[in-house]
């Protein structure tokens, strides 16, 4: 069930110094990525967001969203259910 309260906005991230997080722990396919691409929206070209996601299908779905926009995808990591993408705005 989705859950406005499982989503925080973007927000400064302490370990990168121009980096936004993004938490979508919680939310399934395809809201991790239109929620990224909204993100991204108020982003200015170059600047860095952080996305968290618990959605197996955000490690297919983020990365091809990324090519396809031409979103540089910097970093990609798991640690336990939680997939981190670090992404360079277009």
């Amino acid at each position: 069930m989705f859950r406005l309260s499982s989503i925080s906005a973007a927000q400064p991230c302490p370990d990168m110094a121009e980096a936004l997080r993004l938490d979508l722990k919680g939310l399934n396919c395809p809201l991790p990525v239109l929620k990224t691409d909204k993100a991204l929206g108020r982003l200015a070209p170059g600047d860095l967001l952080i996305v968290e996601a618990t959605d197996p299908m955000s490690a297919i779905d983020i990365p091809h969203f990324c090519r396809e926009q031409g979103h540089r995808l910097m970093d990609q990591e798991k640690n336990g259910p939680i997939l981190r993408f670090t992404i360079a705005r277009r």
